[in-house]
């Protein structure tokens, strides 16, 4: 089970070429060459194959500082918006294209200044996706799911968010929705790319995390709280999905953010 399907930065995912299924939080987003895609903190999200072999995608990572000091709300605009998913025609991939591989030469040079010029571009790049966002959003019509198993399986994947600190198995959640056992399991697996399983146990372990980094109950509590009810199987399943153990995990959050 990867550790990387939620981290602290912010992330912005654009496709140089292929297509991708793109899950978030509680949407699959079709992606295809020349679209951007942006991710918030801690946010579940995966990317699966879209039946397209191969393809080539630009990351960027940022914490909330890198940005901080230009105080400006409509730099984050991109992540908070229910729609994810940002199209774009010709003229305008040539120009992200280019804006984002003068990202990546100022940071592998490290030329005096480079922070400085990384943190104008992306304050560019993030000003005009937002401006972009708000049009697209004003002039097509609302999101609509690419068929009816994607919107039954968001439905449930917000059942799941919502309901995850309950006794929670496949079949009830099946059975709850009107499907049958066996086709929701393949079809849960093919539109999020996660299997059932491994994503409420990563929904949960993310809640333990910030449980362990924000409070300071005991283990138990906490293994309780996200439910589950053995805190043996917790801590297996803790150190699975974070590579390690919960009290060593707070005592290194403690550590970065005493």
């Amino acid at each position: 089970m990867p550790s990387n399907h939620y981290h602290e930065p912010y992330e912005i995912y654009y496709l140089l070429s292929g297509e991708r299924h793109y899950f978030i939080k509680e949407q699959t987003y079709k992606i295809a060459k020349g679209d951007l895609v942006f991710i918030s903190k801690n946010e579940l999200h995966k990317t699966s194959d879209a039946g397209v072999p191969n393809h080539e995608r630009l990351l960027i990572n940022f914490n909330d500082r890198f940005i901080a000091g230009f105080g400006e709300p409509l730099l984050f605009e991109p992540f908070e918006r229910k729609n994810r998913r940002l199209r774009l025609n010709l003229p305008e991939r040539e120009w992200v294209e280019r804006l984002l591989f003068e990202m990546l030469q100022e940071d592998q040079e490290k030329l005096p200044g480079h922070e400085a010029s990384l943190q104008a571009r992306l304050v560019t790049l993030l000003l005009w996706c937002g401006r972009k966002l708000d049009r697209q959003d004003r002039e097509q019509a609302p999101y609509e799911h690419e068929s009816p198993a994607h919107k039954k399986i968001s439905e449930i994947v917000e059942f799941i968010n919502e309901s995850y600190r309950q006794p929670i198995s496949l079949d009830f959640v099946a059975k709850a929705h009107f499907v049958s056992p066996f086709h929701f399991s393949r079809m849960f697996k093919r539109v999020t790319g996660f299997t059932f399983v491994e994503y409420v146990n990563t929904v949960r372990i993310r809640e333990a995390q910030r449980l362990l980094k924000e409070t300071q109950w005991k283990v138990t509590r906490i293994a309780e709280t996200v439910g589950y009810e053995n805190i043996g199987h917790f801590g297996r399943v803790f150190k699975k999905v974070t590579k390690t153990n919960p009290l060593d995990y707070r005592k290194s959050v403690k550590r970065v953010h005493p």
